[in-house]
């Protein structure tokens, strides 16, 4: 476990005595067991669109409750987006699910989504548990348009053939795997021990890239994993990474950046007690447009002010190790140092959390250690990822 600075520590532990607690305030209160980050499709070559198909979405849950609702999203898209039936149901295999229930959106079986904009489902009671799959069904009746999407999820969801299969216990209209997840934004849990969720916002290191797919071993995962074994109330871990996502610059195939995508990835996260922000090293890698150290700080110092807005705590994390890797210069390890100084200086983060540390190279430092090198020396892999999250003290959580 690596050392945290004082101040944090010390803050955690009084919030953690003089709270009450956790299990007799959360029980009627929302958190988040699942949630990830939308972008736009519409700067791939073959644009995902889709009409009468059902969609079946896995996702890894990591609250436990006993009612759900889900959160669909058209906010990239370029029309209106009907789904014209939807459900939740526990998965058992593949695309196979048991104890599925319908979903209603303002007390009716369909709701048309505006481009641009987000919609809640009613709750639903449904028993889940951390640490199970639940498959989420959307039938699509007419054509979407370029599908808002999360590109890497690490995770095979199932696309039907034609028609509306929403709630189909069996797999077999389910013959297409995905490695996508589409117009879902959020699975949120109710009558839950979590005293809140813990948002992770980042770039790819922190959705995963570099670790196998449906095993659940981003760093997010494991620091669920970690606070699940250490406590009965746990917050629940949300992963808001994107690969190639910028501080500080939109990209139209990497999603908008940290800065302007805050509001919706993180703050409106239900029962949001905690960010854990890992970003910057596409801020410096970007060609032809690379920012200073001095330029990521101040949309630090933006995220931080806005994160204390939603009475919610803030820890930054260092950025790991990148020598070796693509377009790397001195120079850019020098504004990552830069960076990784202030992330660790007091009175800027309420805490951090030290990855750089936790995975570098000792004979090397400059350099991830060899066997947590996922081979593009950008990217750990399972056990650097492990590492990342063996690394974090529980203790910042109260």
């Amino acid at each position: 476990m690596k050392k945290m600075i004082a101040s944090a520590l010390l803050t955690a532990a009084v919030v953690a005595g003089s709270a009450a607690p956790a299990h007799a305030a959360a029980t009627a209160t929302w958190v988040e067991g699942w949630a990830s980050a939308p972008h736009s499709s519409a700067a791939e070559t073959e644009v995902p669109a889709f009409a009468n198909r059902t969609l079946r979405m896995i996702v890894h849950l990591h609250a436990t409750g006993t009612s759900v609702r889900i959160r669909v999203t058209n906010s990239f898209g370029d029309r209106p987006v009907a789904f014209g039936r939807a459900a939740v149901g526990l998965r058992t295999s593949g695309a196979a699910v048991a104890s599925g229930r319908p979903l209603t959106f303002g007390g009716k079986p369909g709701v048309t989504v505006a481009a641009g904009k987000e919609a809640s489902s009613d709750p639903v009671s449904l028993k889940v548990a951390a640490g199970q799959d639940l498959a989420v069904d959307l039938y699509l009746p007419v054509d979407t348009g370029p599908a808002t999407w999360h590109r890497s999820a690490l995770q095979t969801s199932y696309l039907s053939g034609a028609g509306d299969h929403v709630g189909e216990p069996a797999a077999t209209a389910f013959a297409t795997g995905t490695g996508h997840w589409f117009f879902l934004d959020a699975v949120s849990v109710r009558g839950t021990s979590a005293p809140g969720t813990i948002v992770a916002l980042g770039d790819s290191i922190t959705d995963g890239s570099g670790s196998p797919g449906n095993t659940n071993q981003r760093w997010p995962d494991v620091l669920h994993d970690r606070l699940s074994a250490a406590s009965p109330h746990f917050e629940s871990v949300v992963d808001e990474g994107i690969a190639g996502n910028r501080v500080l610059t939109d990209d139209a195939r990497n999603g908008v950046s940290a800065l302007h995508r805050l509001s919706r990835d993180v703050l409106a996260r239900r029962g949001l007690k905690h960010v854990i922000l890992l970003e910057g090293v596409n801020d410096l890698r970007t060609v032809g447009a690379s920012f200073p150290a001095d330029d990521i700080i101040a949309g630090y110092r933006k995220i931080i002010d806005r994160v204390h807005g939603k009475q919610a705590k803030i820890y930054g994390a260092t950025l790991t190790p990148i020598e070796g890797s693509g377009r790397y210069t001195p120079a850019m390890e020098a504004e990552r140092q830069k960076l990784n100084n202030w992330i660790r200086t007091p009175g800027h983060f309420d805490g951090y959390i030290d990855f750089a540390q936790a995975t570098h190279d000792p004979a090397d430092p400059l350099r991830f250690r060899p066997e947590f090198d996922s081979g593009d020396h950008l990217h750990p892999n399972a056990a650097g990822y492990r590492a990342m999250g063996d690394s974090i003290d529980l203790r910042l959580f109260g």
